[in-house]
């Protein structure tokens, strides 16, 4: 994927940049792996807000993707390669034998017709989709299992892969792009590759309302505020937060502060990111 310029005929558009989908062969999307999406604007069932600054947004189909990977020893061809709204990566379009068809997410390098396959016969080839146990150490993997057969978890965004360090025992150690290392399941599955639209991050949305029409409202910040709506609101000028550190709407620590408590797979994470156990 490229990256182009617009024509600066308005300030807004002076930086404004955009993805060239040089990597989309299909411009529609199969009838059959999608359906309608319903907005709720960030409300629960009662229709109040539980998630602010959602609402909004271009109307979207959601594209039924197959992270499972679970149609063993039946080779695919790829048919296209499409445009996904609701995610950072590409997905691609393929065909099973049989004439069942299928989303996946799309790797780095794969085109239109070529094969890919599920399973523990498969080759190691970018596209295909294997337990870890049978992938060699030191291969660039994503959409990674954490329990076998749930289906791929970790690693699905653009430009994004893991790198399988280590096999010993029961599990296979990965190296996260988050710099974490973390043991899975040497019977998990990992598709082999780099996820494609490696410059969707370099994208400059130039304006605000190309950010609405994601479905993003505005965003306030709590320094501008009255005491009585954020705890870093009031003051004369621009004031300090006038708190110890940083804190949410609702008084809670915030910026930095860590929220992950105490799990059941801690014990599988071998370094933190960050470099911290």
């Amino acid at each position: 994927m490229g990256i182009k310029k617009y024509t600066a005929y308005t300030p807004s558009r002076r930086n404004m940049t955009g993805s060239d989908f040089a990597e989309i062969t299909k411009k529609t999307p199969e009838k059959s792996l999608v359906f309608s999406l319903k907005k709720n604007a960030g409300r629960n069932n009662q229709g109040k807000i539980t998630v602010r600054h959602h609402g909004g947004g271009s109307r979207r189909k959601y594209r039924i993707i197959d992270f499972r990977r679970r149609k063993d020893g039946i080779p695919a061809t790829v048919i296209g390669i499409e445009y996904d709204p609701n995610r950072t990566a590409n997905i691609a379009l393929i065909c099973y034998e049989d004439g069942e068809k299928a989303y996946i997410l799309a790797p780095q390098g794969l085109k239109d017709g070529m094969k890919v396959m599920n399973g523990p016969d498969a080759e190691v080839r970018v596209g295909n989709c294997l337990p870890l146990e049978k992938i060699p150490v030191g291969t660039m993997v994503h959409n990674i299992e954490l329990h076998p057969g749930k289906g791929g978890q970790m690693v699905r965004s653009a430009g994004a892969a893991a790198q399988l360090m280590a096999k010993e025992g029961k599990y296979a150690t990965l190296r996260l792009p988050s710099g974490e290392m973390r043991m899975v399941p040497l019977n998990c599955r990992a598709t082999v590759g780099v996820i494609g639209n490696i410059d969707h991050n370099l994208i400059n949305y130039g304006k605000a309302g190309r950010v609405r029409n994601m479905g993003i409202r505005p965003h306030v910040r709590g320094s501008v505020m009255n005491p009585n709506d954020h705890p870093h609101g009031g003051g004369e000028g621009k004031a300090p937060v006038g708190r110890p550190g940083p804190s949410t709407p609702w008084g809670k620590p915030a910026l930095g502060y860590k929220t992950r408590g105490k799990k059941a797979s801690d014990k599988l994470i071998v370094r933190r990111r960050g470099g911290k156990k």
